[in-house]
């Protein structure tokens, strides 16, 4: 692939554009902010990381300059803002938003033909902005929380049985953080059922410390997460990049999958060149499908609301 372009030179930004040019991806990484000298700075800093990491994608900071995107074929969109003290959840919604509607007209008027994946928070609706306004396949159109997640549930089962996370092979479906939706049946350690190692209480603790993982570092660090999420984003690009086809949960939208449509909320799907190539439907029990079917209604909710904003130009 010739370019691919990271919106947003924050820590999740930086550290995605980061990943991708040590992997190889492209030809050339285009790092985007809004902020003079930040993206360049970054970019530049990355960039002369190149012999000592050895590799050969160029890294590239620009200051809101779109043209400099032009002829991407994947787009990451990382930018946006944490919620401040005193902020209300549809304030956040509304700004970050305005954000993502701004960078997406602005980036597909030069690489119309592009992958969108999508991180600012929160995560499913702002997938869903992007989408209506790039006005293209949804299959395109998709969003990074699921591969996150699961990232963190396997690194706590890992502490918790002491061995290594490359053996655990997980699922979670829903919303991002607290409306996520665990599947510890789908949950396994070099095959063998994570519930033959582990007990409810032991795997409930998990569960819920994954959910709420993104608060917990936020606690430590003042700050929310970037290590973890740009490796996820930057994971989604190679598997689309190398056309793996490779199994991760994503914000996707349905159209019946699940029986449930027009809401973008996190589901398993096999990534490959095309982006989505196709949404794998599990078989759940009645507890697992009511456990989604509230985490959708949540979603849902959250994007009727930002369709009553009516920021988006029809």
């Amino acid at each position: 692939m010739r370019k691919i372009t990271v919106i947003g030179a924050g820590n999740v930004g930086a550290t995605c554009a980061n990943m991708i040019a040590q992997k190889d991806l492209c030809r050339e990484v285009v790092l985007l902010d809004i902020k003079e000298g930040v993206a360049e700075g970054k970019a530049l800093d990355i960039w002369q990381t190149s012999s000592i990491n050895h590799f050969n994608t160029r890294v590239t900071g620009v200051t809101n300059d779109y043209l400099k995107t032009k002829g991407s074929g994947i787009i990451v969109i990382t930018s946006g803002m944490p919620r401040k003290p005193g902020m209300s959840r549809d304030d956040l919604i509304k700004m970050n938003a305005s954000i993502v509607i701004n960078a997406v007209e602005k980036v597909i008027r030069y690489s119309p033909e592009a992958i969108i994946i999508v991180v600012t928070n929160p995560l499913d609706v702002m997938t869903y902005a992007a989408y209506k306004t790039a006005r293209k396949d949804s299959r395109k159109v998709f969003g990074m929380a699921g591969i996150l997640d699961t990232g963190r549930y396997k690194a706590f089962i890992a502490d918790a049985l002491h061995v290594s996370p490359k053996d655990i092979h997980s699922m979670l479906l829903g919303g991002h953080g607290d409306a996520m939706v665990p599947l510890p049946r789908y949950t396994s350690i070099s095959g063998i059922p994570v519930t033959e190692l582990l007990n409810k209480e032991e795997i409930d603790k998990i569960v819920e410390r994954t959910r709420k993982g993104g608060g917990e570092l936020v606690n430590l660090m003042g700050t929310s997460a970037w290590y973890a999420p740009g490796a996820a984003a930057a994971q989604m690009v190679e598997t689309i990049v190398d056309d793996q086809h490779r199994i991760f949960p994503v914000s996707a939208l349905l159209k019946g999958e699940y029986g449930m449509k027009d809401v973008y909320i996190g589901v398993p799907v096999v990534l490959g060149a095309g982006g989505i190539e196709e949404i794998i439907e599990l078989k759940l029990n009645k507890e697992e499908m009511k456990l989604l079917q509230n985490s959708a209604n949540e979603v849902k909710a959250t994007m009727n609301l930002l369709d009553e904003m009516d920021l988006i130009a029809d």
